[in-house]
């Protein structure tokens, strides 16, 4: 059965796989980025074995090989931006196949200035994106099969917040960073839960998880490996994750919409998720 790793991008979701492949995957919580590879994302070409034309060939696909996935009844994670609905009738997730969710929110406005750095945009395209009830995701290599249809901002983590066909965990990126112990230990008690571990949580483990997946330390990583060119795992994972030539870990913790993004846009993006911001308490 399936856990999903969900979220709209550039909220957190990466770190957050960070931080369960190091709690999960390692001996003593000590992330690796070899160890991200056990969370892998969905959809994803190499889950397809056909090739498909356009979307609504390849969302037919989503619930077969999610039980494909499940014959062997082993429990796995799951990344995905993907809104939890339907493209044309189909489904993107079902009772049948998911053991739970968890899904990180973040405050648009900083989604907002992530997503322009990423992807490149400028303002206009960075709001279009944001808002755009029909969008989707596409693979570098433009394989129908890895097609994500993420919708916007709002719609994304509603689809997610409104289901109630399995277990969720709401954790928002906020408070990832500013209450990091025990968030991420709400986190591992929901996720055992779900697995039915009796084990209890591992605090020493859990500490070095959360030591080890800091963002500035990724981010240091990142840039001293990806000019240095000597780290074989991180260059493997950098090719799998980065659409483009920016940074990835870029701003994080720091990405603060107040200092950086244009009044207009803000109150623009404010005018957009009213309804969503406050009852997220953003506003």
């Amino acid at each position: 059965m399936i856990i999903w790793l969900a979220s709209y991008p550039k909220s957190g979701n990466t770190y957050v796989r960070a931080f369960l492949s190091a709690y999960y995957f390692s001996d003593n919580g000590q992330f690796d980025f070899n160890l991200i590879s056990n969370i892998d994302q969905f959809p994803h070409e190499k889950y397809f074995n056909q090739k498909v034309d356009n979307f609504e060939e390849a969302s037919k696909l989503w619930i077969p090989i999610q039980k494909k996935i499940n014959k062997d009844k082993k429990i796995r994670f799951f990344k995905t931006h993907s809104f939890l609905g339907n493209y044309k009738g189909n489904e993107f997730a079902s009772h049948e196949t998911t053991l739970g969710a968890i899904y990180i929110i973040r405050d648009p406005r900083n989604v907002f200035t992530s997503i322009k750095n990423h992807y490149s945009l400028d303002n206009e395209k960075a709001l279009e994106m944001i808002t755009d009830k029909t969008r989707s995701l596409m693979s570098n290599n433009g394989s129908h099969a890895s097609l994500t249809y993420i919708s916007s901002w709002a719609e994304n983590y509603l689809s997610w917040f409104r289901n109630n066909k399995f277990r969720r965990f709401f954790v928002k990126y906020e408070d990832l960073i500013e209450n990091r112990y025990e968030t991420f230990r709400d986190l591992i008690v929901f996720t055992n839960a779900l697995m039915n571990n009796v084990e209890g949580v591992n605090k020493l483990k859990l500490q070095k998880a959360i030591e080890t997946t800091n963002f500035n330390i990724l981010k240091k990583r990142e840039m001293s490996e990806t000019f240095n060119n000597t780290d074989n795992s991180f260059k493997n994972w950098r090719k799998f994750h980065s659409e483009n030539k920016n940074l990835f870990f870029n701003l994080g913790p720091e990405n603060n919409w107040e200092k950086i993004l244009e009044r207009e846009f803000a109150e623009k993006i404010k005018t957009g998720f009213k309804k969503e911001m406050k009852e997220l308490k953003y506003l």
